[in-house]
């Protein structure tokens, strides 16, 4: 018989080392659950929401309440140093003096704006979308901030879905290496600096994939799915070490996101090591009840909390359900502890229980904020987001004597240069496209030309009230004539078209994405005047575009540049700047064709125009209009032929892959060279083709580059019939080119 003596002894041993093994940080926030009452410990799970509005900051009253009672963990859509301090002030007269966060939409910029995700991403250089992402912190944190609803990295494949202008397009790969990019930007190397924000990665999981394009609508797709294209760049978020996890308003499984412990614990936390915190979008945990798998709020609730949120945003669930919940045994105390716990660490790493007025610096606000620096660096990411999809006979760049008529109602609008999401943005400070162009004291002449639409329900669920409020009523018919013979009187006409901010981003979904039938009205009657035409797309998505790039001779793709916008657009226009964006979004012909996108599964029957019974349209192609990775250049770039250092390729070896890459135009530039990889035979069916690589490089006019890339065996793996995360022997197909479609290939095997 074993001596109790001895096993008291050695379990009194094991408690001391084990405590004695806690960190610092564990050690503190411990100590500090003990002492939280049941109250305390709920209020940190509750994050509730600001006003901030024309006539300043201002919270319910209720809320204010909760603060002082110390049932409130965290503020959102609350800054300015004046104004967190006033918040953070009350926290620190409650009875355990927990410090508040205060989290806010930093999306592309906080008062500098940058170019939104989509359009940015169309840079295809990392350390430009980390160093925006890095001045949004530092302007977010110097305005009382500390945490950003950022990075969205959802895959999305449909345009119709409004917040593809959020996120960075359909590849996954490509979205694994901004995933990475833009929490280093956010979270530095320490986030206990003053100038750090913690990032949250979202919406996890799977929001890209809404069906029908459709914002909040379902998702369905196979494990498979999840896990080759659409869960890989949270996976890197997570290695990347961010610090919060938003969950999503789509259900997955039959489950909704926010209840899905499959996805919170098992899959996040588990399978993945996350140690941060899970934060709900807004009020999702309520709308549960809508979804159909609980029948009310005590339900939502514990489902919630025994999946893995952590924080409740502005549903007031958790709040006003988990006392019960606890009392009636369907919730733990181990689990609200284990949130409390995982909100407080945040807020340790911080440094927030040391200094919880650290960010309420009125002098390095008025300094950082906006500064000639940060808007410097805009201007210079907005011009690298700008994609030239058309040039006919080197119409661009602009020659400083012509004569410009510029047209359009997006030329001289301040709100739309900044987007969507726009957030804390002071869209006065923003430059137009009309604006810029008179700051260079060029020969140009405006008229608006059109509405945004003359759909007046698009545009009513489009507009904010105080803009209908003040929309203007001039006659179109009078608009579009007077534009008209602007136009006959120039020698070039620069078109400023397409979306409002209004009709992209959350809750702007649209079935055509065209540009609005009124503005394309205007483009053709200004078309028909004979004048060379520019066309400057301003939108948040792709668009079909299948008319224009039959007609008009230039077209560029600016999206929603930001503060900088009109001087960036400019300086393309005028050849100050040679555009190397590439598309991170393929463009459809129609809306029938989508979802359309670059790695795609080939059929048992694949395309063949000889053949009619083969994947295809009878009115229009199988491919986009403009293809993942396309982008033209005022040169010209000519590529050699595809070389491999070897054609057997071995475990743990590399293969190095070699193209020359020549600048045969009359101008110096930057290229993307792109690297596809093809497996022709799987244990399950592989697309045709995979970007596993790109480097941007920049060459003179008549200069030649060889450009080489490295393959190892663990670019090739995949997730095998059996789920497995591996490499198979066979034959491949390596692509190189300037886009997906134009391409050199060679092949090698996998032995």
């Amino acid at each position: 018989m074993k001596n109790p003596k001895r096993l008291l002894v050695a379990a009194l041993l094991l408690a001391t080392l084990s405590v004695k093994a806690q960190t610092p940080k564990q050690a503190f926030v411990n100590n500090l659950i003990k002492r939280m009452t049941l109250d305390e410990k709920i209020g940190q799970l509750n994050l509730l929401t600001s006003d901030m509005d024309v006539t300043g900051p201002f919270m319910k009253p209720g809320y204010k309440k909760d603060i002082e009672a110390g049932l409130c963990g965290a503020i959102f859509n609350a800054y300015t140093p004046q104004y967190t301090r006033q918040l953070q002030e009350m926290a620190m007269n409650t009875r355990l003096k927990i410090p508040l966060l205060f989290g806010y939409d930093v999306i592309h910029g906080h008062k500098t704006i940058f170019p939104i995700p989509l359009g940015e991403a169309c840079t295809w250089d990392m350390a430009l979308l980390e160093q925006s992402a890095r001045i949004a912190a530092q302007e977010a944190s110097a305005d009382g901030l500390q945490w950003t609803y950022s990075p969205m990295v959802d895959i999305a494949r449909d345009p119709r879905w409004g917040r593809v202008a959020e996120g960075v397009g359909e590849d996954t790969w490509y979205g694994v290496q901004v995933a990475k990019a833009k929490v280093k930007g956010y979270q530095g190397s320490d986030l206990s600096a003053n100038n750090t924000l913690l990032a949250c990665v979202k919406h996890f999981a799977l929001y890209g994939a809404v069906q029908a394009g459709r914002d909040y609508n379902t998702v369905d797709m196979s494990r498979r799915e999840m896990y080759q294209y659409y869960l890989p760049p949270y996976k890197a978020a997570i290695d990347a070490g961010v610090a919060t996890v938003m969950t999503s308003f789509n259900e997955i499984d039959g489950t909704p996101a926010t209840a899905n412990k499959w996805l919170l614990t098992d899959l996040l936390r588990r399978d993945w090591g996350f140690k941060g915190f899970v934060v709900t979008d807004y009020t999702s945990i309520n709308e549960m009840i809508a979804h159909g798998n609980v029948k009310d709020e005590y339900e939502a609730g514990a489902a919630a909390l025994n999946a893995g949120v952590d924080m409740d945003m502005q549903g007031g669930i958790f709040a006003g359900q988990l006392k019960k919940l606890l009392k009636d045994g369907k919730v733990t105390q181990k689990t609200i502890d284990s949130a409390v716990y995982h909100i407080l660490a945040a807020k340790y790493d911080l440094g927030l229980f040391k200094d919880p007025f650290k960010y309420c610096d009125n002098e390095r606000a008025a300094k950082e904020i906006m500064s000639a620096e940060n808007l410097a660096a805009a201007q210079k990411i907005a011009e690298r987001s700008i994609v030239l999809l058309k040039n006919e006979n080197q119409l661009l760049p602009l020659k400083k004597e012509a004569k410009i008529a510029l047209i359009g109602p997006l030329a001289n609008s301040q709100r739309d240069m900044i987007g969507n999401w726009s957030a804390a943005g002071d869209y006065t400070r923003a430059v137009t496209l009309l604006e810029a162009l008179k700051k260079r004291s060029v020969n140009v002449q405006y008229l608006p030309g059109a509405h945004y639409t003359a759909d007046t329900t698009l545009y009513k669920r489009a507009t904010q009230k105080q803009r209908l409020d003040a929309a203007d009523t001039t006659d179109s018919q009078q608009m579009l004539a007077a534009a008209v013979e602007l136009a006959k009187q120039s020698d070039i006409v620069l078109m400023a078209l397409g979306e409002s901010q209004g009709m992209t981003g959350e809750a702007a979904s649209r079935s055509n994405i065209s540009i609005p039938e009124n503005q394309q009205q205007l483009l053709r009657a200004v078309y028909a005047t004979g004048k060379p035409v520019v066309l400057v797309l301003m939108n948040g998505r792709p668009l079909t575009l299948e008319w224009e790039d039959a007609h008009i001779p230039a077209i560029l793709e600016t999206w929603f540049l930001g503060t900088k916008a009109g001087d960036a657009i400019a300086a393309v226009l005028f050849g100050d700047y040679n555009p190397a964006g590439k598309l991170t979004m393929s463009f459809p012909r129609n809306v029938g064709q989508i979802p359309v996108y670059y790695n795609h599964k080939n059929t048992g029957r694949p395309m063949n125009p000889y053949n009619k019974y083969s994947t295809k349209y009878l009115d229009t192609e199988n491919d986009p209009l403009y293809p993942f990775g396309y982008g033209l250049s005022y040169t010209k770039f000519t590529y050699g032929e595809v070389k491999l250092s070897k054609q057997q390729l071995t475990a743990g070896d590399k293969l190095q892959v070699s193209i020359p890459v020549t600048n045969s135009g009359n101008y110096n530039g930057e290229e993307v060279v792109q690297l596809y990889i093809r497996d022709l035979v799987g244990s399950v069916t592989r697309p045709v083709k995979e970007l596993k690589g790109y480097k941007k490089i920049a060459l003179a006019k008549g200069e030649t580059q060889t450009v080489t890339f490295e393959i190892s065996e663990d670019d090739l793996k995949f997730y095998d019939k059996d789920m497995r995360w591996k490499a198979e022997p066979g034959d491949f197909t390596v692509f190189v080119g300037t886009n997906s479609r134009d391409v050199q290939s060679a092949g090698f095997t996998l032995k």
